[in-house]
């Protein structure tokens, strides 16, 4: 095997659709629990200790992505957490947002001090233990959609959309202003740790979008331009992660900017598909169905690789592992085996 050298730059090629000669591997996540397992060492734990704790679990962390051959280090805070009564999203409670009473009183105002207070030991401790030759990619983690969804609940949210239509459309403007002064004031304060930045907001599932195309146009959309904005005045490309069929809306999402798109699944399209329709305007990240890489032997995890890698060469810039991420429940073998036969391809072990 070669010695590896990390080199963030291929990340930001990749992410301005330019193809470079030794592409990189991408994870939007990979859940420290499987880190623990391929490595043998136990301490994702340590996350939620002291400063030296902290230190040393982004030791851990950031060495994983180094030592299994990444140019980045995929990490992200989420503003839902720092949101007063957040919640209906991940953990299906009822969203603290229902009525105009209720949106007037919120405390929007102090969720961007929340967000920082919350996050600030933890981007210094990355920034401390950053390897050398790596930067970040991430940020702050969740989109529009999803912070409106972890406040309201889908389902109460598509009840007022017919009940209130007028507070429907405030939570959308409310908060992209409330998240755009959260990513304004992190590219200030941590954006020299970052090489690409993104968001993940999951506008689809299997067959369509969760919002009619032309309200996804009309309220989401918008809310991301000055985001995306944001990030390019701070001179670093944008990367959306969004699940599920957009097709719908895709032309209009490259039109607001962004510079890259992660995410896909085989029932809706292989990635192939995604790269040979959008990869003469944006990079494409992603590759491998996250469901074949809990299934498929290392022989078939090889051959399905080899043939989508073969297939997104000479179609922009674009970066390779899962199509979603790597939670818990994907067994660790089958992450590795996608990672070691990914590394194969591109020329990482001698013949």
């Amino acid at each position: 095997m070669r010695e590896f050298q990390p080199d963030y730059t291929n990340m930001v090629k990749a992410a301005r659709n330019i193809e470079v000669k030794r592409f990189p591997l991408y994870e939007h996540k990979v859940d420290p629990k499987v880190m623990e397992e391929i490595t043998g060492v136990s301490f994702a734990e340590l996350y939620n200790g002291d400063d030296r704790d902290l230190d040393e679990f982004f030791r851990n962390y950031c060495g994983f992505y180094r030592d299994m051959g990444y140019d980045t280090v995929s990490f992200e805070e989420l503003i839902g957490p720092a949101m007063p009564g957040s919640g209906a999203l991940g953990e299906h409670v009822k969203g603290v947002i229902q009525t105009r009473e209720d949106f007037e009183r919120y405390p929007w105002d102090g969720i961007c001090d929340t967000y920082f207070q919350m996050y600030h030991r933890s981007f210094e401790a990355l920034r401390r233990n950053m390897p050398e030759g790596m930067k970040a990619i991430g940020g702050v983690g969740y989109g529009i959609f999803e912070c409106v969804q972890d406040l309201v609940g889908y389902e109460d949210l598509c009840y007022m959309r017919v009940d209130d239509e007028e507070l429907y459309h405030d939570m959308f403007f409310k908060i992209g202003e409330s998240n755009l002064k959260i990513w304004k004031r992190f590219l200030r304060e941590y954006g020299d740790i970052y090489c690409v930045c993104r968001f993940g907001d999951d506008l689809g599932f299997k067959s369509t979008t969760l919002l009619p195309p032309d309200e996804i146009r009309e309220l989401v959309i918008p809310q991301y331009k000055p985001i995306i904005q944001a990030v390019h005045d701070a001179g670093k490309p944008f990367l959306l992660h969004s699940c599920g069929c957009i097709f719908d809306v895709m032309e209009d999402i490259i039109a607001a900017g962004i510079d890259a798109k992660h995410s896909n699944e085989d029932q809706i399209a292989p990635f192939t598909y995604w790269v040979e329709q959008y990869g003469d305007r944006i990079g494409n990240f992603g590759g491998i169905d996250t469901d074949a890489v809990c299934r498929l032997d290392p022989d078939a995890m090889f051959d399905y690789i080899q043939e989508v890698v073969s297939k997104s060469v000479g179609h922009g810039g674009f970066a390779f592992g899962s199509g979603n991420s790597i939670p818990d429940y994907v067994p660790a073998e089958g992450y590795r085996s996608m990672n070691q036969s990914i590394r194969k391809i591109r020329g990482d072990f001698d013949a």
